[in-house]
């Protein structure tokens, strides 16, 4: 197993990271709020899950070893696949996870692409015992990087970040639409993931 990988950031994507250790690329996919933390040329510290599969080796990267932990946790549950469990990680954060499998909070799971009502009442069942009481660590991300704006254009990694969670380009197009103004009042440099979870919301309501 891979724990992590730790090196320059060589390159970043809507949904990858690469990083480069030893002189190789490692190629990390990524959610968009830790990827919103990694900066082109500066070093970077990713805990990492490595999925196998007939065909792939695909390198999973995460802010913290609890992020990546639960990741794996969520995959325990059938029917939840490494896709799933991130889009689930983009939408809310471990602690956000925990809070809403001990409270029985049946909503904030279908606010996750790809959830519905009852398979999120499924999942409350089979998580309830496995990812345990919330930390109390708060949302803030850790070990990545600054909040400065990374290469890629936060437009078009929201965008790109919404199509891989399972909208249609229309759709991704309206969302990203309906958060400018709250990128463009931000203090600073707009927050991806923080993007993310307002484009979601308003996408929910929109259905």
């Amino acid at each position: 197993m891979i724990a992590f990988v730790s090196g320059p950031v060589a390159a970043l994507a809507p949904t990858t990271a690469v990083i480069e250790v030893g002189g190789i690329g490692m190629a990390v996919q990524c959610t968009p709020d830790t990827l919103s933390g990694l900066r082109l040329g500066q070093e970077a510290r990713l805990a990492t899950s490595l999925v196998v599969r007939e065909d792939s080796l695909t390198l999973y990267g995460f802010a913290d070893d609890d992020e990546r932990q639960v990741f794996e946790l969520l995959q325990t549950a059938s029917g939840v696949g490494p896709r799933l469990a991130q889009a689930m990680l983009a939408v809310h954060t471990p602690d956000a996870l925990r809070s809403a499998v001990a409270t029985g909070d049946e909503k904030a799971l279908t606010a996750v692409p790809g959830i519905g009502k009852k398979g999120a009442q499924k999942l409350l069942l089979e998580l309830k015992d496995r990812l345990g009481v919330p930390l109390g660590t708060g949302v803030g991300r850790q070990g990545t990087g600054t909040a400065a704006r990374g290469p890629v254009p936060w437009r078009d990694q929201l965008h790109s970040a919404l199509i891989g969670l399972g909208y249609a380009t229309r759709e991704a197009e309206e969302a990203v639409a309906a958060v400018t103004p709250q990128a463009e009042a931000s203090d600073g440099d707009p927050q991806v993931g923080l993007l993310l979870k307002s484009a979601l919301q308003t996408l929910n309501r929109t259905r």
